[in-house]
């Protein structure tokens, strides 16, 4: 098979295949959503950042399965037959 030369639509159907970039999208909504109601008013900036990165990182370990459903389907959706 020849090598296929790098487009951004290659680029962009990477990044939709790639379970990781899921995951990391997981993280960062579970912690923008989470973090205001975890941390209290008298916590400072260091605190709620160190809060947002832990909530970020428990939501990536969170959605391993989850992730892999989704790009396994949009495999299946846009591979058809071609899909292994």
């Amino acid at each position: 098979m020849a090598k296929r030369p790098i487009t951004p639509a290659y680029i962009i159907f990477y990044i939709l295949f790639l379970p990781d970039s899921w995951r990391i999208l997981a993280g960062i909504a579970a912690a923008v959503f989470l973090t205001p109601y975890v941390t209290g008013t008298d916590m400072d900036a260091v605190g709620r950042v160190i809060m947002f990165v832990m909530l970020a990182a428990i939501g990536y370990a969170a959605s391993g399965v989850p992730a892999r459903v989704i790009t396994g389907k949009l495999k299946k959706w846009f591979l058809g037959d071609r899909y292994g």
